[in-house]
């Protein structure tokens, strides 16, 4: 036995502390490791001819002087390709539904400005782009409908003809009687609000590398994507290989804020085209290329009502929702995912009896929408959130009240909402309070009030909300997708050595999950957290792993960790317990150390690991058992994750500018495993969700051509428009998710353009405004103050 410092439960465990980021060292050292990282030998480079026309025919492609630049490998177009590739097909159950093929290059036709229809392969990027120069492309332009309730109309051009319909989601959520609740409502309110469409903008852009095997008759992607599972299993499907001959590999990802979510065309491209031309073959995307042609995000039309009783309580809801999904349905997720998403959210955190909510997704000749950070919440809390603040006015009561009269109490858990979510225990009321503890709000009030009667422009804006995260098998992340994302798995392993590996399906691309799983491990086990190594981004790892989205990691990531570590340590304390001839029940284990309370007799890991491998004969042989364990959580119904957001504004009256000078969250993710790296997320979210408040807009013109296709024009927040962020932690009990941990990489992406919204309001409530539109850019707020005047107000 090893003579150690037995004090080990003087030690704190290590969930729960603010331990710097294991990653950390390696990315910021330059030490990273990314797509275009590397380049294998041999290796030819892609470039993409793309659509200019929003729907036209494709008549004739002519590659002219193409081949004759130095360097070309081939120029392909769909009909190269058909042979060697099915298309991916993103099916639902849902009823109605039709799901667009989708494919590496366009067939036949163009349905988006941006759209691949032809790749020209050479030696180097440069030869491919000069190549491009060369291509003629001729088309026949089609008609279209750009704007989604035009396209929804039943003699609007159709950008699929086989669905006879561009309106290929229709789904409507009721429950109770809404027409009654309207009818004996004191108040009502309503609006028709839009959240424009966005662009994730990740440092990293989109890069793809595929390699074939030829002698294993295998395919490699290296991706950027944060789903490499999924990635894994439709590319197997399409190009008609086993899964372990096709193995998807997410080095390290520079963010994606959903945009690296999706299967992509150049995912596919460069896999089939590694195969037919037997090299490796690389496509990095330019930052154009990303704003032009990634999937996108939000661009819904809400209009809803809100009935509400004379003491402010919510009677009834009616919301009639269009989105505009692009011109294809994104696999896996179905055009559904946002749209229907915004209407089912739509209630929110909110006790309310009466709702009926009505959707339809459009294709229109825009790029896909997606996933994207919070995907339909962000959305369904600006309208709801401003229906609250509107009905608050006008009854006179404060909108913290308001809200207080209304949010799910503790008493009323587990609470199914009209659109058929049920919330789970959270912290939807104590969030409230916390925020207006934190910024003392009735303080907060009197200086508003004093700004104002000082003549400058301040407003105070809250918003709360609720979201899933976490899901698990019961419910899909998008409607009647029939694939699993409700579980996960941990293969975790201690070696000879007493290191442990633990590998997972999950895809970290920015989060810290090498640090906080590592956390979990290490508790979970005893050991050290610097012998823990955690692995992830690589379809081969696991059997079945989809990747990181939708605020899953923490929950299922670390619920798989939890169970598989816990095997582990049994396999350990039982081995150890013969070592040290000491019943299993009297071992703890700890920071590496395994004690006996009754002896204080200690062996290492490392030593019971080096015994239990190396040194046969100290355990007999049929005792010994390979420290390994793999085991699948599924948290079955997910968990509930809430927060409330509190913004205080100033608009410069002269430029129209706005300010954000107070900001608060207070959020309940459950359990903390590393206060650092929430904090991290939560400052990060509500960074985004800044950029969707004040900033950001994809904008096609009339023509269907993108005006927003640089940074210098899509606007994104920088370091100084986002203001000090004051973060409360509301811890609330988990008891029926393993280690009680919630979801929580979203939720300051939903809260903030709602709260800001709401703040813009109050700060231009002396002449009436109500903000209806994100973002709210100087412009439009002009545009606001002038038909207000116009109308005699201020």
């Amino acid at each position: 036995m090893t003579g150690i410092d037995a004090s080990v439960e003087l030690r704190p465990r290590l969930v729960g502390q603010r331990i710097k980021r294991t990653e950390d060292p390696r990315l910021l050292t330059g030490c990273g490791r990314y797509v275009d990282d590397i380049t294998p030998p041999g290796t030819l480079h892609v470039a993409i001819r793309r659509s200019d026309q929003p729907h036209a025919l494709i008549r004739g492609i002519e590659a002219g002087e193409a081949f004759a630049v130095p360097g070309v490998v081939g120029v392909f177009d769909a009909s190269d390709l058909d042979a060697d590739m099915a298309p991916a097909i993103p099916t639902s159950r849902m009823t109605g539904y039709y799901a667009t093929p989708f494919r590496p290059l366009a067939q036949g036709k163009v349905r988006y400005i941006g759209e691949p229809v032809v790749a020209v392969v050479a030696e180097s990027r440069y030869a491919a782009e000069d190549a491009l120069e060369h291509i003629v492309i001729d088309y026949e332009p089609l008609p279209f409908a750009i704007r989604p309730a035009e396209a929804a109309q039943d003699d609007a051009p159709l950008l699929h003809e086989e669905a006879g319909t561009n309106v290929i989601v229709a789904r409507t959520f009721a429950r109770g009687d809404v027409d009654a609740a309207f009818a004996r409502a004191a108040v009502t309110v309503h609006g028709r609000f839009r959240m424009t469409r966005k662009s994730p903008a990740p440092m990293e852009n989109r890069a793809y590398l595929a390699e074939w095997d030829r002698r294993r008759q295998a395919l490699t992607l290296h991706s950027t994507t944060n789903i490499p599972g999924i990635i894994r299993d439709v590319l197997a499907s399409s190009l008609g290989l086993p899964g372990n001959r096709m193995r998807v590999v997410a080095p390290d990802v520079g963010g994606s804020f959903g945009g690296k979510g999706s299967l992509n065309h150049e995912e596919m491209l460069v896999c089939v085209l590694a195969r037919k031309l037997e090299r490796p073959v690389k496509f990095v995307a330019d930052r154009m290329e990303d704003l032009t042609a990634m999937s996108q995000a939000f661009d819904e039309r809400i209009d809803a009502r809100l009935a509400v009783d004379a003491d402010g309580r919510l009677l009834g809801l009616d919301a009639d929702v269009i989105g505009d999904i692009g011109a294809y349905s994104i696999y896996p997720w179905t055009g559904a995912l946002e749209p229907v998403q915004v209407v089912s959210f739509l209630p929110g955190p909110y006790r309310m009896e009466h709702y009926r909510g009505r959707v339809r997704g459009v294709l229109t000749p825009k790029p896909p929408t997606g996933p994207y950070r919070g995907v339909g919440r962000p959305s369904s809390t600006f309208a709801m959130e401003r229906l609250m603040d509107m009905a608050a006015r006008a009854l006179g009561l404060d909108p913290v009240e308001m809200r207080r009269r209304n949010l799910v109490t503790t008493e009323e858990f587990p609470y199914r909402t009209g659109s058929g979510i049920i919330w789970d225990r959270s912290a939807f009321q104590e969030c409230l309070e916390a925020v207006c503890r934190h910024v003392d709000y009735p303080a907060l009030v009197k200086a508003r009030d004093a700004a104002r009667a000082a003549g400058r422009w301040v407003g105070i804006g809250l918003a709360s909300y609720a979201e899933l995260t976490g899901i698990g098998s019961r419910i899909a992340v998008a409607p009647g997708m029939p694939i699993n994302t409700g579980t996960e798995t941990a293969a975790i392993r201690i070696d000879a050595t007493g290191a442990v590996t633990a590998a997972f399906g999950i895809s970290s691309h920015g989060q810290g999950l090498e640090t906080t799983l590592a956390q979990i491990v290490a508790d979970e086990i005893g050991c050290r957290l610097e012998d823990v190594e955690i692995q992830h981004g690589d379809s081969a790892l696991v059997p079945m792993g989809t990747g990181t989205y939708a605020s899953r990691s923490a929950v299922l990531g670390g619920g798989a960790a939890t169970k598989s570590a816990r095997v582990v340590r049994g396999k350990l304390l039982k081995a150890a317990a013969h070592l040290m001839q000491v019943p299993v029940e009297d071992l703890d284990a700890e920071a590496g150390i395994i004690r006996a309370r009754s002896s204080n007799a200690t062996m290492t890991v490392k030593e019971v690991a080096n015994a239990v491998y190396s040194q046969m004969g100290r355990i007999p042989h049929d005792q010994r058992e390979d420290l390994v364990a793999a085991e699948t959580y599924d948290p079955y119904l997910g968990t509930a994750c809430s927060s409330t957001h509190l913004a205080m504004v100033e608009i410069d009256p002269e430029t129209y500018g706005v300010t954000i000078t107070r900001y608060a969250v207070a959020e309940d993710c459950g359990r903390l495993i590393n206060p650092m790296i929430v904090d991290g997320q939560v400052h990060g979210a509500v960074a985004q969700g800044i950029g969707a408040a004040l900033l950001e807009e994809v904008v096609h013109d009339d023509d269907g051509q993108l005006v927003t296709a640089s940074l210098a024009d899509y606007l994104v927040p920088v370091a100084t428009s986002v203001p000090d962020i004051g973060i409360v932690h509301v811890e609330a009990a988990l008891p029926n998710t393993l280690g009680g941990f919630r979801g929580m990489g979203e939720g300051g992406t939903i809260g903030a353009p709602a709260a800001i919204a709401n703040a813009v309001s109050d700060a231009l409530s002396h002449l009436g405004i109500e903000v209806d539109t994100l973002p709210v850019t100087p412009d439009r707020i002009f545009r606001l103050v002038e038909a207000a005047r116009a109308k005699g107000m201020g």
